[in-house]
């Protein structure tokens, strides 16, 4: 298929073409990005790790849209429960902050966990 006189691939679907689950999925989870460095050969392992330390560039990314989705939360609750006297959807906003913070602890563990293991090689 070509578009503007480049060829692509038939096997990537385009951003256009993703349903808008998948696309808010992909902005927040970063699984996709990443290749599994525990099957297929030396060969095979050495290029997923050297993916993997590519794709870390993004890490910081999506550490960035969990913290201000924290934050986001963690001001509504704010809102909620003083504005409104809303004490039940303020703990829920508060909830929701918090997990978000496990995220953004898991993120950043992973970014200097592969980021950090390639420079003491």
């Amino acid at each position: 298929m070509k578009l503007d006189g480049h060829r692509h691939s038939s096997r990537v679907p385009a951003v256009n073409s993703l349903p808008f689950r998948t696309l808010l999925y992909r902005y927040f989870f970063f699984g996709w990005l990443f290749k599994d460095t525990g099957s297929g050969d030396v060969f095979e392992r050495a290029a997923a790790e050297r993916h993997n330390r590519e794709q870390a560039r993004w890490l910081p990314v999506y550490l960035l849209r969990w913290l201000w989705l924290g934050l986001g939360l963690f001001g509504l609750g704010r809102v909620a429960e003083f504005l409104f006297d809303a004490s039940g959807l303020s703990v829920l906003f508060y909830a929701i902050s918090a997990m978000s913070m496990s995220f953004t602890i898991t993120i950043a563990s992973a970014w200097f966990g592969i980021k950090g293991v390639h420079r003491f090689q």
